[in-house]
């Protein structure tokens, strides 16, 4: 290993530790600290005779692996769909599949709810229909639990496998069909097993928010998942035990990846392409094109129902909504008061800037530690791998107390300043919520590059920053953008570690506004600052396909 990589590592190495590893170590210390002897709280976790603790552990898992099955299959099948086949109105549903990371966590649970739930729009227009009780087609429990899952989670198997697809070699596929291999062969072994470190991502992605995941289970009513235990034992002021829970849901995030990693590295799945445009194939049969056209439209219009249950509120008089399937009264004063007081634009600034500080950060952490992960060999690299990933595997509650407990007086990673209760310390936890996204999808794109293209540059006699900059960057381009995509839509509606961050007004963020109005009973006026968010997103959702257009067009010149 160079002297430079040497130093590339320790600096990574170190910015880590201030800003991710280091204040989850506190989570630890406060899970041992809460009597006079040590673990004390561990063995009342593990005590399982008590029944609680041992159905919660089992709820966490069992929904956070449905909601890997669920949210892998409906994300594949919409890239596949999407990335490989043109057909009428493929561009619009390109854009409309990613509205759902527009959902605002607590509007977009409480959407699903107003829809499926107890109460809900389609309970009650099925109950009209069928002249029955309405209650016996609302969805509750885990399977309301599962469908938001789903329908939310989806965007990481999308988003990573689009980027994958975009990246794969076309000419292995064909070589594959000129020597005799069905449709069938081909996609499973050739083109699926390309999508493995892909579906990977998307996978760790999933199983981690879905273990992390607390308002869907609140607001549907599943108590026996560990986040509820969290919460229950921080209400209850025992934060020892707390971070018991804590320590014992990041295991089991870590045994996840720790598997999967073994699974991805059995065999690489490299590709030599240079990545550049693909051809899709074009859907000319009508009975193609319309199989095509309804399977996108369906996928998409059932997709996009919780958001455009946002606008329905957004539009409706708070108060409206009693035991109609839909609110009974109307208006725009929403809008009308939302736009004419100055008041209202800074939290969309705030949220944005936020955001975008974050975004950066966890790109100029997220890309080089992908980079040390994927082709650097040395002793404790998984560790690396475990220390990115777990903030994304810790409840935002967790994340919040850690950085309140590491930078609420000046230390060296806060340049000598108190950050608790002022800006920063929003986007602090930000980046450290989101910088596993930047890792993971740019860590996808990376698995399936061959090192051979870089060995390549540097024989040429560049040098290694060079060829990084000029060779590996442009090829990490799509899934670099996909993980940053990712970062910022939820550093918009990141809510759970905001609410213990955020102090002042004037550093109010849109996810808060959103809050204060939702519990204040004004579901029209939360809906509308909910609007903003959803069309926040969809701009960023936009400009970004336009870069990725643009530079597809550049590249086939």
């Amino acid at each position: 290993m160079t002297a430079g990589k040497i130093v590339v590592l320790f600096l990574l190495g170190l910015v880590l530790w201030g800003y991710v590893a280091g204040p989850l170590v506190e989570t630890f210390q406060r899970s041992i600290a809460g009597s006079d002897q040590p673990f004390t709280d561990y063995f009342r976790f593990f005590d399982f005779r008590q029944g609680i603790q041992g159905e919660a552990m089992l709820g966490s898992l069992v929904i956070s692996l449905l909601s890997v099955i669920g949210a892998g299959v409906t994300g594949v099948f919409l890239a596949v769909l999407l990335k490989r086949w043109d057909f009428p109105l493929r561009r619009v549903c390109q854009v409309l599949v990613l509205v759902p990371l527009a959902l605002p966590p607590l509007m977009g649970v409480a959407a699903f709810q107003k829809l499926y739930g107890l109460g809900g729009t389609f309970p009650q227009l099925f109950g009209e229909f069928f002249n029955s009780d309405p209650n016996a087609f609302a969805l509750s429990g885990v399977a309301g639990v599962l469908l938001v899952h789903t329908l939310s989670m989806y965007p990481y198997f999308y988003l990573t496998v689009a980027a994958a697809l975009e990246q794969a070699d076309e000419a292995l596929e064909e070589a594959a069909y000129s020597l005799g291999a069905s449709r069938f062969q081909a996609w499973t072994r050739v083109v699926l097993p390309m999508l493995t470190p892909a579906i990977v991502s998307g996978a760790l992605l999933t199983f981690m928010s879905s273990m992390a995941s607390y308002t869907a289970p609140l607001l549907f009513g599943v108590d026996k998942v560990l986040t509820r235990q969290i919460m229950d034992a921080d209400t209850n002021f025992e934060l020892a035990y707390a971070s018991v829970v804590s320590i014992v849901l990041a295991i089991v995030s870590i045994i996840f990846l720790i598997a999967l990693r073994a699974y991805e590295q059995r065999t690489a799945y490299r590709t030599q392409s240079k990545g550049g445009a693909r051809k899709r194939r074009q859907v000319t049969s009508p009975i193609g094109k319309a199989i095509s056209l309804i399977a996108a439209l369906v996928s998409t219009v059932f997709l996009i129902l919780p958001i455009a249950m946002i606008f329905v509120l957004a539009f409706s008089v708070d108060g409206s909504w009693r035991t109609t399937p839909l609110p009974s009264a109307y208006t725009l004063q929403n809008f009308v008061d939302l736009f004419q007081d100055p008041r209202s634009w800074a939290p969309i600034r705030n949220s944005v800037e936020m955001s975008a500080i974050a975004v950066l950060g966890t790109i100029l952490l997220g890309v080089p530690c992908a980079y040390v992960i994927a082709r650097l060999q040395f002793r404790g690299k998984w560790l690396l791998d475990v220390a990115l990933m777990l903030p994304w595997a810790l409840p935002g509650t967790v994340v919040a107390y850690n950085l309140i407990k590491s930078f609420n007086e000046p230390s060296i990673f806060s340049l000598g300043q108190t950050l608790v209760g002022t800006y920063a310390i929003l986007p602090l936890a930000y980046f450290v919520r989101f910088v596993p996204l930047v890792f993971r999808s740019t860590t996808a794109s990376l698995s399936q590059l061959d090192p051979a293209i870089e060995e390549a540059a540097r024989s040429l006699g560049s040098t290694w920053l060079y060829s990084f900059r000029r060779v590996i960057l442009p090829l990490l381009y799509r899934g670099i953008v996909a993980g940053a995509l990712l970062a910022f839509v939820n550093g918009i509606g990141e809510f759970v570690a905001t609410i213990l961050l955020h102090t002042k007004e004037a550093y109010r963020p849109l996810s808060i506004a959103i809050y204060q109005e939702y519990y204040r009973g004004n579901f029209g006026t939360a809906a509308s600052w909910g609007v903003v968010q959803v069309v926040l997103v969809l701009v960023v959702v936009m400009i970004t396909q336009h870069l990725e257009d643009r530079d597809k067009f550049f590249k086939a010149q």
